[in-house]
This record gives C-alpha cells, structure tokens and sequence, in this order.
C-alpha cells in the first residue's frame, strides 16, 4: 500500500512519499535532520523540560515558523498532515513559561500524530513563551511581565481586564493582562494563526489544575484520560474566552496535574486517543 504524509512547515513545504505497510514506517521518513537554529534550541529546552530527550525533541522535526518572542526568539512548530486531512488543528504548550509540562505534552504529541492516522491537519507550537520559559527562574509571564493568556482581544478588554486583574486577583504581577489587547508579539503570533490559518480546533495544554475545560460551539469532551472536564469559567483576555466565545472557534483547554511532571506514558497515548475519538464524533475528523 502506498501511504502518503505530507510534513509542512509555514514558509517551507516538505512532502515525503514513503511505500509502506502504515503510518509507523511513514512516520519514520518523515523524521528529517534538525537544522543549526532546532538543535540549540532543543538543547535549550530540554534541560527545562520533564521527560523529553535532546532527541526526543529534534525527533519531532520543529522548524521556525515566523513568530518572535519579546527578546526575539523564534517560535517552533511541526505539522503533520495525513492524506485527506478535512480538519485543521492547532495545538499550543507553553503559553505560560512555568509550566513545561505543558510544553513536553505537546513534544509527545508530535510523535502519535505521526504514528495515528486522523484526517486532521495537525500545527504543534510547543513553546508560545520561550522568553519566560528560559529565563534563569521560569515566570509565568512573557519578557514584559505579561501574562499571554490575558492578552487576547476579548469584547469589553479594556475595562474588564482591568476590573478583574485589580479586584480578583489584587493586581498580581502573575496576571498582569497587559497596557492593551494584543500589546504582545506572542499574543499577536497566535491571533494571526488563528485569522489566517483558521484552525476549526484549538487545543491550549497548561498545569498544573488536573481538570479539562472547554470554550465554543460544540459539545465538549468529558474527558481526555484521566482529566475530567471542569469548566472552569471566563477569564477577560483569555484564549479560551476570545477563540471559544467570541470566534466561536472550539478551545479545548487541557490543565496538567503538575507542572513539573508529566503523566505516564500510557496516559499520554490515552489522552490522545480520547482527543482523537471526541475530534472524529464532534468536529467529523473520522
């Protein structure tokens, strides 16, 4: 049987044509060599991160893909295409710089979405906030002391992201939403994904809650293994909040149980196949 799956990459196009038995061996070809910029930067994170190798990292074939943190670090991301992919979806680690887990979760994803057949144009951005995840003591928040998941253009920002960072969480520094919507270039990276790619899933991995949450038009999934959904309400200035209700684009908002841990192996994979299961009954992947 000959199996086709196209690797892509914003600004660079790579298609592998593989005969093959199944998407082990097509996964295999599609493992491409890191260039210069990917290694140093996978050796960066992967002294950051919980259960991921240097090559476990460059195995996932990450090529820059435009975007710029605050100090000018690249942003990384890795598709993977199966051959009659119907649906698009973005999955985003790392939006807060203290929670790698989140980041590592992503990484493993790479590796399923290469091994699973899913119809589904996946786009992995592990690390949104590379500035805060490398710094000497990882911050939550981006170079500027803004936190990139209260930075989004949600209706009414300007007054209630305001309210809700002075009287909810008596302005700490942690949740600094910002001077403006959109005020940062990583925030700004992932709305122009959003409005020129137009992912039909978002998928956005945090910690260290243990709950799943869910934002938009669908009905959610109950659980993604051993996470049960929690929603958990909404925030001014949040992904979930302007993707799920405002672009009514569905947001699926996975919170590890921990940070600094990642689960087990065998949860991960069932994590993704529960993904893949509600993704074909809801979003009509199969």
């Amino acid at each position: 049987m000959m199996t086709r799956v196209s690797v892509c990459w914003r600004g660079a196009l790579v298609v592998a044509l593989a005969c093959c038995s199944g998407w082990a061996a097509a996964a295999a070809v599609a493992t491409l060599p890191a260039p210069a910029d990917t290694g140093r930067f996978c050796q960066a994170v992967s002294r950051r991160l919980p259960n991921v190798s240097p090559a476990l990292c460059a195995g996932t074939g990450l090529q820059t893909n435009g975007g710029r943190s605050v100090k000018g670090m690249p942003l990384f991301q890795r598709d993977v295409i199966s051959p009659h992919a119907r649906l698009k979806v973005l999955v985003i680690g790392g939006i807060h710089g203290d929670e790698p887990s989140s980041t590592s979760l992503v990484m493993h994803w790479v590796q399923s979405a290469m091994e699973t057949p899913s119809n589904i144009h996946w786009r992995f951005v592990p690390l949104v906030n590379p500035d805060g995840m490398l710094q000497a003591k990882p911050t939550r928040t981006n170079a500027h002391g803004v936190d990139l998941n209260r930075n989004f253009p949600t209706p009414d920002w300007d007054k209630e992201a305001a309210i809700y960072w002075n009287k909810r969480t008596g302005k700490d520094p942690r949740r600094f939403p910002g001077t403006k919507p959109l005020s940062e270039p990583e925030s700004r990276w992932v709305r122009d994904e959003m409005e020129s790619w137009k992912p039909d899933l978002i998928v956005s991995v945090h910690a260290p809650y243990g709950v799943l949450d869910f934002d938009g038009p669908t009905v959610p999934p109950k659980r993604l293994g051993r996470l049960y959904l929690d929603q958990v309400g909404i925030f001014p200035g949040s992904l979930g909040n302007y993707g799920g209700v405002h672009k009514k684009v569905p947001v699926v908002t996975i919170e590890l149980p921990s940070s600094l841990r990642t689960p087990q192996d065998a949860e991960i994979r069932q994590m993704w196949l529960d993904l893949l299961r509600w993704t074909a009954e809801r979003l009509g992947a199969d």
